[in-house]
């Protein structure tokens, strides 16, 4: 793939498309292809976390290990809080089938939102979003548990 795809790929995921063209052309460019057969493991639970994948082609199974699981295929953003926290795997990601990724290392990440300020603001809106809409969530489940 050229990089104009790797842009093109990356502006599907929606956290990522919050960067901007010039940003995602630097993740794009500074981001490596792996691929993968099927069977070929991703990551494991409890892995250091020190980068994100968007799926390019194929699928993964991505599994918590306590029965949770998705199926994660093109433009699927694999390990988003890696790309921001330091942490360890909360899951397992196995190849479905003949599968390629872009690996976006954290430090990467991180020189990108740095050179970029506004897009680092756009994205820590974003996950502020999220992060009020998660406590909304486990405040109505909690509701309907009590009731």
């Amino acid at each position: 793939m050229s990089i104009d795809d790797d842009v093109a790929l990356l502006e599907r995921v929606p956290t990522l498309r919050l960067l901007g063209d010039a940003s995602l052309r630097m993740l794009a460019i500074g981001s490596e292809q792996r691929n993968f057969v099927r069977g070929d493991t991703l990551f494991n639970l409890g892995d250091d976390a020190d980068a994100g994948f968007v799926v390019q082609r194929g699928a993964f199974r991505v599994d918590d290990g306590a029965g949770a699981e998705m199926i994660a295929g093109p433009g699927a953003l694999i390990g988003e809080l890696a790309l921001v926290v330091p942490m360890k795997r909360p899951s397992s990601a196995i190849a479905l089938e003949h599968s390629s990724v872009i690996r976006v290392a954290r430090s990467l990440f991180q020189r990108v939102l740095e050179s970029d300020p506004a897009a680092a603001v756009r994205l820590r809106d974003e996950f502020a979003v999220r992060s009020s809409q998660i406590a909304s969530d486990i405040l109505m489940a909690g509701a309907k548990l009590t009731s």
